[in-house]
């Protein structure tokens, strides 16, 4: 028994006309031998009757914070009621389906309700379901604690269900489809000649997409990396061949640079030794912003200042924290995290210098940079952003 799991996001299931595009990728799974274990998302986006964000518009935000257990359980009526239609347009055509819930499916989550981790899954209905030749159609995003309370696993969790069941059901693979052809070079809406990836390792897509690209979720790059289940990033909408995610990679692609992702609304923050003279604090920084729950990256700590970026809503928190501290310290708004992934430049000398200079040699000012084995990051005013991924992309001819 050969299964796929295949994941339709909410524009794949949002419409009678794309839902029969679901219908024929699932159609052509069978055609092909495999037995497929179908995952969807909530219809449609916000705006949609049933999307989840349109949903959650129907209870404030105070009873929110105080009933997450509520929260959920609203939250995962977008996915069954998609799986409920989608298994009506396989049952009329011609095809056996049954619409599961996460946690009828086996998903058994922890109890940290709207961001639940899954610590176990029993496959056994999914098997019998297989065994029999019928198509379960389970909801995404959502599980069931050991005493059913329902749960949802957090944004992208339809990603997530997709990469926990794969790994479960030792799938040949999992088919992510979404209304894109796969993931590509660097975002199209930026880069107007930006390139399919044919090919792509698990850990450079893990580093797109948790550097700002979109396609698919972290989390379930991760979970699909731990059990060696291979990913596809699919079109629903098209025959395209899409992007295999591996452990290797392209192994036939000299290039060293695979992809650009980026981040906006960064925020710079510099304190220096020197203006802070006499303060106690100035060595405590880091845990002083910790305890106050801010979360700081491209963090570099010389012998006289410390330096490091901030996500923009954090802003007033941190002016608070120091200002209270009274320390002082320098702050550049409105920035931009540009990455450049590669699992190739580990020991290639000169790819740091080749960066700065194709910045510089566009008037691109590079407030900071950062590395690691497999990525670059340059921080830049967000006013350059757009001109650095395109320089990048043309300079490393991607």
């Amino acid at each position: 028994m050969k299964v796929v799991v295949q994941k339709f996001g909410g524009t794949s299931v949002s419409t009678e006309e794309n839902r029969k595009k679901v219908i024929e990728k699932v159609k052509n799974a069978i055609k092909e031998g495999y037995s497929p274990v179908v995952v969807v998302s909530a219809m449609g986006r916000k705006g949609q009757p049933y999307a989840t964000d349109t949903l959650l518009s129907l209870i404030n935000d105070k009873f929110k914070n105080a009933n997450k257990l509520a929260q959920d359980l609203l939250m995962t009526c977008g996915e069954i009621i998609s799986s409920v239609v989608m298994s009506n347009d396989l049952y009329n055509a011609g095809i056996d389906a049954v619409p599961l819930t996460g946690g009828q499916a086996g998903i058994l989550t922890d109890n940290n309700f709207t961001d639940a981790t899954c610590i176990e899954v029993k496959p056994k209905k999914i098997l019998e379901l297989v065994s029999q030749g019928r198509i379960p159609v389970v909801t995404g995003f959502q599980g069931m604690t050991e005493n059913g309370y329902l749960t949802t696993l957090g944004r992208g969790g339809s990603d997530t269900t997709a990469s926990i069941l794969g790994v479960a059901l030792k799938a040949s693979a999992i088919e992510i489809y979404t209304d894109v052809d796969g993931i590509m070079t660097a975002d199209p809406r930026i880069v107007e000649n930006a390139n399919l990836i044919d090919v792509i390792s698990y850990s450079e897509v893990f580093q797109l997409a948790d550097k700002g690209a979109t396609v698919i979720h972290p989390k379930a790059v991760e979970v699909a990396m731990e059990g060696n289940i291979p990913i596809l990033i699919k079109n629903t909408m098209s025959n395209s061949k899409g992007t295999l995610i591996n452990n290797f990679g392209d192994k036939g692609n000299d290039r060293i640079m695979t992809g650009i992702a980026s981040q906006k609304n960064r925020i710079q923050i510099s304190i220096r030794a020197v203006e802070n003279q006499g303060n106690a604090k100035y060595k405590n920084v880091l845990d002083l912003l910790a305890a106050n729950k801010i979360s700081l990256d491209l963090i570099n700590i010389f012998p006289n200042e410390q330096i490091f970026t901030i996500n923009q809503v954090d802003k007033e928190i941190l002016e608070n924290v120091l200002n209270n501290a009274n320390l002082k310290y320098t702050l550049i708004d409105n920035c931009s995290k540009v990455a450049v992934i590669g699992s190739r430049m580990k020991g290639i000398p000169g790819v740091m210098a080749k960066i700065i200079k194709a910045l510089s040699d566009n008037n691109i000012e590079v407030l900071q940079t950062a590395d690691s084995h497999m990525t670059i990051w340059c921080l830049v005013h967000s006013e350059n952003e757009k001109e650095a991924i395109n320089v990048l992309h043309k300079t490393f001819k991607l």
